[in-house]
């Protein structure tokens, strides 16, 4: 059996984490289902447990979703992280640039080096790439880094010019690092549907939103700000798949 957390599980959030799937698990098991006493972590807390026919618990993102997990797993519902221009349990990005750099608006930035995390990140790259179809934005060349903090510290370190940053991600960066010091916010993008939960294929998936609201609101208030939970909500997979997704960034880079 496997349960990860792994989407929002910065050092400074991982004993909140533990106690969330502690809840969540002794939930389960009071309804007679068994479920893993801890969280996976580490590189198999992604597409490992995403894909594996044991997964009973785990968070991931629109386009991994959309792209490749769609029909392969259960919809359990998104997490509402009460961000701000979002209605619950959507999300968005925000551009940042070097606090230095004294371009101010987006459409400064043509021609810019774009940093990003993950080839299948909605936020970090089918975010950006939405919006520069309806903007006409363009970049001269992309960095893949492996994270928003990467690509957060490539744009500080000048290695590139602009990133897009889930709008969570940056508030956990600005409590936790010194990294918003060195960048700053340019534009947010559209709001989309949020990170969702899944399970493998089968799972009762009213029977674990149950037990997720349920454990959501028997966290300690200081639990649910570290985490910024603020409930779970369903979000249709119609509403995931009607997101356009952007193509492999090696083959989207248009001329600046």
């Amino acid at each position: 059996m496997i349960a990860s957390l792994g989407m929002y599980d910065m050092a400074p959030m991982q004993a909140a984490n533990d106690r969330y799937w502690a809840l969540i698990r002794d939930g389960m098991r009071a309804r007679g289902h068994v479920a893993p006493d801890a969280l996976t972590r580490g590189p198999g807390a992604y597409w490992p447990a995403w894909q594996s026919r044991d997964l009973v618990l785990s968070q991931t993102c629109g386009l991994p979703y959309r792209a490749r997990l769609h029909g392969q797993v259960t919809l359990i519902g998104t997490p509402d992280f009460g961000l701000d221009g979002c209605a619950p349990g959507y999300y968005r990005s925000v551009f940042v640039a070097r606090r230095s750099d004294p371009r101010v608006a987006l459409a400064d930035f043509a021609g810019a080096v774009l940093a990003y995390s993950e080839d299948l990140s909605q936020s970090g790259w089918g975010a950006a790439w939405n919006h520069a179809q309806t903007t006409g934005l363009r970049w001269s060349a992309v960095l893949q880094t492996g994270s928003h903090t990467n690509a957060s510290q490539a744009v500080a370190d000048g290695r590139a010019d602009l990133a897009a940053i889930d709008a969570l991600t940056w508030t956990l960066l600005t409590r936790h690092t010194t990294l918003p010091a060195q960048i700053k916010v340019v534009a947010p993008t559209t709001p989309t549907p949020g990170l969702p939960y899944i399970a493998a294929l089968g799972t009762d998936a009213d029977l674990m939103f149950a037990v997720i609201a349920a454990a959501i609101d028997r966290l300690s208030a200081d639990d649910r700000d570290t985490l910024h939970l603020r409930g779970i909500v369903r979000i249709p997979a119609a509403a995931y798949l009607a997101v356009p997704t952007a193509p492999a960034p090696d083959a989207a880079v248009p001329a600046a």
